[in-house]
């Protein structure tokens, strides 16, 4: 009887036993199995896109670029005024600062030529450079193009430099990894990682820029700097943040390699840059601007105008065709569009893939020199000035009135023809084409604020 009471409390026990030995093998081992099938799997996938900057190698780029970046030192002088001098003794009391103001460059030749921002040179009576191994030079300024914020400067070392070399900025992708190299708040050789968060980024209203954004921390000092891919290749110059504080907070811009590289060597080889225009006004689609055009297309430049005698009118395009590729280039906003554009220069060719009636048609351009770019709003035409109307009136930017139209305008025309137009609605006129994609998002019958220059000199205030 004991015997088998025995034997029925061993059954029990290895049927006990048994049954948590498949419970543990069922839901530990199995849960521990699968465990390690989704953490072999997320490792993978990991891995193969490469999300983790663990997997990226930033040394050899950082190694290579922080000795092609300099700190850019500029000396300027100022005039400042004091009141109580001018209010007690009558004398303006003007007396001379000097003005120290610091950024960053970019080595791109082995005998001193450096890119730098505009800004960061602007108004200098004095510019140094020092390398990253403490050796200082004085530099030269070559040229400038304000209007992409890009200048170039030379210094004569003893020996041959390290330099960057230029990647193509137009294969640069969102989401690849970069790092910013340059000299923020004085600090030297300071290197920062991100990612491209996105291209051809337009952040004024002319339409003018075509940034390549970033989240790889940029402070005040960095400008001028470089922008690298992980091979150390220069695909941008660091030149703005967008920040309500003045320090990083977020996202920097940097201007593409593309565009700057082609900027230099226009000021190398004809002393100032080579602008091309494809004679097309008009703006990118969205669901509010196509539906108003009545047109399916949310995507594209849209042709508003073909400017006469352009490369565009002679090669077919019309009022309606909507731009779709430049060459192999997607097309898709203004911005992506002149940022193309400004690596051409005139009398250059381009393929333009369109849209027309459904049906898509490609032609050839070629393209026209900038400064014979006209425009017409409110009956006034538009035309570029030139260097002689800027060492007259003594300023840097603006746009002439070429002709009036307006027979409403006409009572004026003496005082409007000739004269030079500074600003339509506190947006400065810098040319004719990025005042005219201003103007084109603007309607015919509402009113706009010019500020300008009429032919005595005068600075006046005109609405229309």
């Amino acid at each position: 009887m004991i015997m088998k009471r025995l034997s029925s409390l061993f059954l029990v026990s290895l049927l006990s036993g048994v049954t948590t030995l498949g419970a543990y093998k069922l839901f530990i081992e199995g849960k521990n199995n699968r465990d390690s099938i989704v953490t072999t799997a997320s490792n993978n996938y990991g891995r193969n896109v490469g999300l983790s900057a663990e997997g990226v190698d930033f040394t050899a780029a950082a190694e290579n670029t922080v000795h092609a970046v300099v700190h850019v030192k500029n000396v300027s002088v100022r005039t400042v005024y004091n009141p109580m001098l001018q209010w007690f003794y009558g004398t303006n009391g003007g007396q001379q600062q000097e003005q120290v103001g610091t950024g960053s460059g970019v080595i791109i030749s082995e005998d001193g030529y450096i890119v730098t921002n505009n800004h960061v040179v602007k108004d200098a009576t004095e510019l140094e450079v020092t390398l990253n191994n403490n050796k200082s030079y004085k530099a030269k300024l070559i040229g400038t193009d304000s209007k992409m914020d890009i200048a170039l400067l030379k210094i004569n070392a003893e020996e041959k430099l390290p330099y960057s070399t230029f990647a193509d900025s137009d294969q640069v992708k969102v989401g690849e990894w970069v790092l910013a190299v340059g000299n923020p708040y004085n600090l030297t050789s300071t290197v920062t990682a991100g990612i491209v968060s996105a291209k051809a980024r337009n952040l004024e209203d002319k339409g003018i820029q075509s940034f390549i954004q970033t989240d790889a921390a940029v402070n005040p000092g960095n400008s001028g700097g470089a922008l690298v891919n992980t091979r150390g290749e220069l695909i941008g110059i660091n030149t703005m943040i967008s920040s309500p504080t003045g320090s990083y907070a977020g996202y920097s811009f940097a201007i593409p390699s593309n565009i700057t590289r082609k900027i230099i060597e226009d000021i190398m080889e004809f002393g100032n840059v080579q602008r091309g225009i494809l004679g097309v006004e008009g703006g990118e689609l969205n669901s509010k601007a196509s539906k108003e055009l009545g047109i399916n297309d949310t995507e594209g430049f849209y042709i508003n105008k073909v400017t006469k005698n352009s490369g565009a009118e002679k090669a077919g395009l019309r009022k309606g065709d909507i731009i779709k590729k430049l060459d192999s280039q997607q097309i898709n906003t203004f911005s992506e569009l002149s940022g193309y554009i400004s690596t051409k220069r005139p009398n250059d060719k381009v393929q333009v893939t369109f849209l027309r009636d459904g049906e898509t048609k490609t032609a050839l351009v070629t393209l026209i020199k900038n400064d014979v770019f006209t425009t017409e709003f409110k009956g006034l035409e538009l035309e570029n000035i030139d260097a002689s109307d800027k060492k007259k009136f003594k300023i840097g930017y603006g746009v002439r009135i070429k002709e009036i139209n307006n027979d409403n305008l006409r009572p004026y025309y003496d005082q409007l023809k000739g004269g030079i137009i500074l600003s339509v609605d506190n947006v400065k006129a810098t040319d004719v084409e990025s005042i005219s994609s201003f103007l084109n998002k603007k309607d015919e019958n509402q009113n706009v604020s010019i500020q300008m220059i009429n032919k005595i000199g005068q600075v006046i205030q005109v609405i229309l």
